[in-house]
């Protein structure tokens, strides 16, 4: 039997607001924090006490106890208890992910509705023991007389205690996202001065986006908190250009605090569904979710940690056909100015165009009028998992505002990229 694929409704999103990490969520937990945007979203859409067919959700920085955190979640919330809590996690890229699995089982059939949502928190990062000590408190779990665990300690020496910090390097590289962005720079002759630029027309859209009130149904109070506490309105060129490189010491540094994203904490949740069950629910349709492209790099070899979103889009753009040029905004997650630069530089590249998206011509530039309109990650901060579903739910408050066609760029650790298409109802 053949399915008929349905379109898949973008409701919309809400989320807490993002603060940086150890400030205002500094003793709060995913669980926490993935619960109040979860309830955000049902006050918001009117769902207590309803089923939904699957909420998928994660964390990047998780502790052992987080692993059925999605669920755990949906049980904290006022939703029917029936609702099942899916965990997964693809770095910067798991709420838009999460969205985009649900979203083909809608459009073939398979469910109704679903909810995407992303907390992180570095504020309350593990901390992992030896493995030498944990091999050995585990053997001493297992005695039964005291007799018996006292000798397991022989040998014991004081170094075994010695915590190990999260690390944020890559493990195949050893190097830090942040590291990797510089090399990146250097490849694409990403300018510090353009970096900053960059950076600081990100706060002024942010802190434009809620002057205006833009904000005020996309981001709900929460612990005590009402907006973003990253975006700096007061931000000039002349305070950027004043701080210190932050991973590349050397004269060659550009990345710097103020032209990177944040450590920030944070939650976000969107809701999709059929139209079918919109309508049956009261619900308006605020965009449609149309294609979806995951792809990954040889980063190792030198590919560039944060390129493969180029390389995602581009394959995206041949199944949708459609040409770079032909969306009305677009979307590319912050996660470094250099970052996105640097994107926008290979699309535009003829010899990358050929040799890594394996095109004849290059894909070429886009109307930078039309790039991250409200303000991004810069600005806003970047919980890891949370940032598709932030991005999600502004695209498609834009494009039900708007009208017209959107792109979403995410780039992620691990050397991967998630890239997707809305449209308005009119252009759907």
């Amino acid at each position: 039997m053949q399915r008929i694929m349905r379109r898949v409704a973008v409701i919309g999103g809400v989320r807490i607001p993002f603060c940086r990490s150890h400030t205002f969520y500094a003793d709060l937990s995913n669980l926490e924090m993935m619960t109040g945007a979860l309830n955000a979203l049902v006050n918001r859409y009117k769902l207590k006490g309803q089923h939904i067919d699957e909420i998928v959700g994660g964390a990047v920085v998780t502790h052992a106890k987080d692993f059925n955190l999605t669920r755990e979640a949906v049980l904290g919330t006022t939703l029917a208890a029936s609702t099942p809590g899916i965990t997964m996690m693809q770095a910067c890229g798991t709420s838009l992910q999460g969205g985009l699995g649900s979203a083909a089982k809608i459009a073939t059939g398979e469910i109704e509705c679903a909810i995407s949502v992303g907390s992180d928190t570095t504020s309350d990062a593990p901390i992992v023991i030896s493995r030498k000590l944990a091999q050995r408190l585990t053997k001493v779990a297992q005695q039964k007389s005291m007799l018996n665990k006292i000798k397991l300690f022989k040998g014991f020496s004081p170094g075994e205690l010695a915590p190990k910090p999260p690390s944020v390097a890559e493990p195949r590289t050893g190097l830090t996202m942040g590291e990797h962005c510089e090399l990146m720079a250097q490849v694409w002759d990403i300018l510090r001065a353009d970096q900053d630029e960059f950076a600081l027309e990100s706060h002024k859209k942010a802190a434009e986006a809620y002057r205006s009130g833009y904000m005020d149904d996309l981001v709900t109070p929460f612990s005590g908190v009402f907006r973003d506490n990253n975006i700096r309105k007061d931000a000039t060129m002349e305070k950027l250009a004043s701080l210190k490189a932050a991973f590349e010491k050397s004269e060659r540094g550009t990345l710097t605090a103020a032209n990177s994203t944040p450590l920030t904490d944070g939650a976000a949740a969107v809701l999709l569904a059929s139209e079918g069950w919109a309508k049956k629910h009261g619900l308006s349709v605020q965009a449609y979710l149309r294609w979806s492209q995951a792809a990954a790099n040889d980063f190792v070899g030198g590919d560039g940690l944060l390129m493969a979103p180029t390389i995602a889009v581009s394959k995206m753009l041949d199944r949708a056909g459609l040409k770079l040029q032909d969306f009305d905004f677009y979307e590319i997650h912050e996660a470094f100015a250099a970052q996105v630069l640097a994107t926008l530089k290979a699309w535009e590249d003829p010899e990358y165009c050929k040799s890594n998206l394996g095109r004849s011509e290059p894909l070429g530039s886009i109307d930078r009028s039309k790039l991250n309109v409200k303000g991004s990650s810069i600005a806003f901060g970047h919980p890891f998992a949370a940032t598709g579903a932030r991005i999600m739910a502004n695209l498609a408050k834009l494009l039900s505002e708007q009208g017209g066609r959107g792109l979403i760029s995410i780039c992620t650790a691990g050397g991967m990229g998630v890239a997707a298409i809305m449209e308005s109802k009119d252009a759907a």
